[in-house]
Parts: structure tokens; sequence; C-alpha cells
């Protein structure tokens, strides 16, 4: 399948941690939303009670995907299993059988995020068990691009993230045709979700 005959490129919003950013996503409708969920590392970071608590209001056509860093493979389940989340993204050195067990265990969709800066670095992706992999820049959240030019033609979905906002979110959807586009620093302002970078980047994706 060739870049032009995918489906329409879907949006997630991540690094939610508060009522204001799940009002803000209500109203914009992306297609998922992110919890960075217990690594405390982030400035983003939220607990699973939290995100409990948050995603009680969250409309339920989007997709809660909770953001883990080398998490214990049981409290990943946990949250999958009780509802809390329903995709799990994983952004640390979990490997092939760590991936494989969160799906057997709980029957969910895995993301699993890859640091981009050589062409083996996407080789080594594309040979990944999860459902999806996320192709970022490495960083995670510093708002950085890393070099698209490096992206094949990938036959299996994939997100991209790193560096994408109003300004480059056309771009990166016309000519690399991800399955969904990953968003948070460039969704926020001083630090905080501004809800009118996100209404304009849900619609830039949207409307293509």
């Amino acid at each position: 399948m060739s870049r032009e005959q995918q489906q329409k490129t879907k949006i997630k919003i991540c690094g939610l941690k508060c009522p204001e950013d799940i009002a803000y996503v209500n109203e914009a409708k992306p297609d998922y939303c992110g919890f960075i969920i217990e690594f405390p590392k982030s400035s983003r970071n939220v607990t699973g009670d939290q995100v409990r608590i948050l995603i009680a209001e969250l409309d339920k056509n989007i997709i809660p995907v909770g953001v883990f860093v080398n998490a214990a493979p049981e409290r990943v389940e946990e949250l999958l299993l009780d509802g809390t989340i329903r995709i799990a993204q994983l952004h640390g050195q979990e490997d092939d059988d760590y991936i494989r067990r969160i799906q057997k265990n709980t029957g969910s969709q895995v993301i699993k995020a890859f640091s981009v800066k050589a062409a083996q670095d996407i080789e080594l992706a594309l040979k990944s068990p999860a459902d999806y992999i996320l192709l970022d820049q490495g960083g995670g959240g510093t708002g950085q691009t890393f070099d698209w030019s490096l992206i094949p033609e990938i036959k299996r979905p994939f997100f991209l993230a790193g560096g994408l906002g109003a300004d480059n979110l056309e771009q990166a959807v016309d000519t690399i045709r991800p399955y969904a586009v990953d968003l948070s620093s460039s969704v926020e302002t001083d630090g905080v979700k501004d809800r009118s970078k996100i209404l304009e980047a849900v619609s830039l994706v949207h409307k293509k």
C-alpha cells in the first residue's frame, strides 16, 4: 500500500495531566490522547489513579493511551485490564518478550517508540512485534524533529513524533503519510497545554 492509498492520518495529543487538558481534547476531538504514567522524570507525569479520574470525563470516542518507561509489565497490564487505558505506549528498553507478554495477557494493542538517528534504527523498528511503532528523534517532548528522509516506504502503521507543530504538520501528513502524528510540547505554552494550539493541530490533521 502506497502512502497515498493509506487512510487519513490520525492525531494523538500526549502528556495530559489535568481536567483542563481533558476539556481541550474533548473539544478538539483527536483520535488518541496520552498520559505519561508513573515516570517522575517527566513534568507531565501522572499516577494511574489520576488517569482514572481524568478519563472519567474523557470523550468516549477518544482512545486513552498510557505512556510508560521501563515500567513493571504487571503494572501496565493492570491499567489495561481495568480499563484505565486502552493502549500501552512503551518508551524504554522494553524488549520483544515484554511486548508479546503485554499483548498476550491483555489482548490490547502496544505502541513501541524508537529513537531514529540512522536508517538502521528504522530497520530495527520494523521488526518489532508491537501493533504500532512510533518514530521519534529520541529525546521525548523536546520539540525536535529527526531527518524524515530516513523514513522508507513503510508498509506497517506507524506514529510520527518529534517536533511536530502547526508549522510542519501539514508537510508531515502530506509527505510522510504516517498512520498517526503524536504531539505534546508543540501544543503547550510555558509547559501548559494550550487550547488554541490543540484545536489548530487537530483541525490541520483532520481536514487532510
